[in-house]
Formats: structure tokens, sequence, C-alpha cells
């Protein structure tokens, strides 16, 4: 974590305060004066400021059902920010593990512990995500075989990782993949000539959306560890 990072974790201090703390030599890491607001700090370290030792608050962990029409950012822009949802305090902290884009609806994972979210969202962990498609035109037998190959996407220079399609409906499938490119599903079907006209995410890794559009909740602490796996 950041030092500037930990600093409002562990205070009430903004980050722009905090980045003055640093700046000023007020905060020391191991008994050394850091002056580098992003210096790469752990809970375990002794980290004080103005000599006062800091522990930074417990991380939070939280799965909300984004509704569409709203974006995955931590401030308002076209469309509000899915954060405004949650209402809770140093809510500038979190951030979202796995974005969604503003038409999609479904299961996305907040938190402030980016170590975690590296596990989820870092193409090498391979964290499976389960997305609901529908799709404009029929969807052709083979794509199974196909997706389960891997797809060539435009501007890509490799196939995508092997994705598991299960169709449901004519024009209605299933799709678990284990990366995250950018609008990676969408593009999917677009490189076999169909077009995405509704995504719906419904788990990722272990986890599934069980929470009604628009609500949220805790994940448990046996979640969160499934997902650090």
């Amino acid at each position: 974590m950041r030092l500037d990072k930990f600093i409002c974790k562990s205070t009430q201090l903004s980050q722009a305060e905090a980045l003055a703390c640093i700046n000023r030599g007020e905060v020391d890491v191991n008994g050394l004066t850091i002056t580098n607001a992003a210096t790469q700090v752990h809970e375990n370290n002794l980290i004080t400021l103005k000599g006062v030792t800091l522990t930074a608050r417990a991380s939070r962990y939280i799965l909300l059902h984004k509704p569409a029409s709203t974006i995955c950012s931590n401030k308002d822009e076209h469309y509000p920010s899915v954060l405004n949802l949650l209402n809770l305090e140093n809510q500038s902290q979190l951030h979202i593990a796995g974005r969604l884009d503003a038409d999609s609806t479904g299961m996305i994972l907040i938190t402030d512990d980016g170590r975690w979210t590296y596990n989820i969202t870092h193409p090498s962990r391979q964290c499976r995500k389960v997305y609901r498609v529908r799709l404009s035109s029929v969807i052709a037998e083979n794509l199974v075989d196909q997706f389960r190959q891997g797809v060539k996407l435009q501007g890509e220079a490799h196939l995508t990782r092997p994705a598991e399609l299960e169709i449901l409906a004519p024009r209605e499938a299933r799709l678990v993949i284990t990366e995250g490119k950018f609008h990676q599903v969408k593009r999917m079907f677009f490189a076999v000539g169909n077009r995405v006209v509704a995504l719906h995410r419904e788990a990722i890794g272990p986890v599934s959306l069980d929470v009604e559009e628009g609500q949220w909740r805790y994940l448990t602490q046996h979640e969160v560890q499934s997902l650090r796996q």
C-alpha cells in the first residue's frame, strides 16, 4: 500500500492532508523519515505520524448489485457513480475490483485492499467471472468450441484464454472467462459476428450475486479468503 493511502486509512486525513504531512517530514517508517508518498508500506511496518503510531482500519470487502446507467468510478460523470449507493464513511478510499460498463448490470466487488483486488483482476490469477449474455443474433452452435479454443480480438496479438460458453436460448448464453480485457465479452461476440445487447455478471470466483439490484452487503470472511486464493 502507498504510504499516503496508509495514512488516510489510519486517520481522518484526506489524501491531500496526508501528502502535506509526508512532505513536511512528519512521517516515519521503521524509524526512518519518509518524504515520498508513493513508498510502499505494509501493516506490519512501524509507521508514525508526529511520533504517534498509526494502525490502519480493517479493510472493507463489499458485494454490490450494479444497476444499469451507473458507472464504476469514484466520481459522477455522464452517469452517476455506483458508489453513491453505499453512503459509507471514508468512501473515497474505496475502489472497484473489476468494472462493468455503464449499460451492464450485476455483481461488482468494492474494497480498499489493493492486494486483494490484484487476485481478482490480474489475468495471471485466472479468477473466473460468470456472465449472462443476450445477443442480437442467433448463437451459432460452433461457438462453444471456438470460445473454448480462444478468440482473436481486434487489436490483440494473442487469442483469448479458453472460455466456457453455454447456450441457454437462441439468443442467450452464459459465458465464463478467466481474464478481463477491456470490454472483453462484447469484443468476443463482435469478433464472431454477433452483438451483445445485454450483459449481466452473475459471479466472481466462488462468490455469486445474491442481493437485489441496487443493494449491497459485506462479504463474509470465508468469501474474502476464497477470493484471495
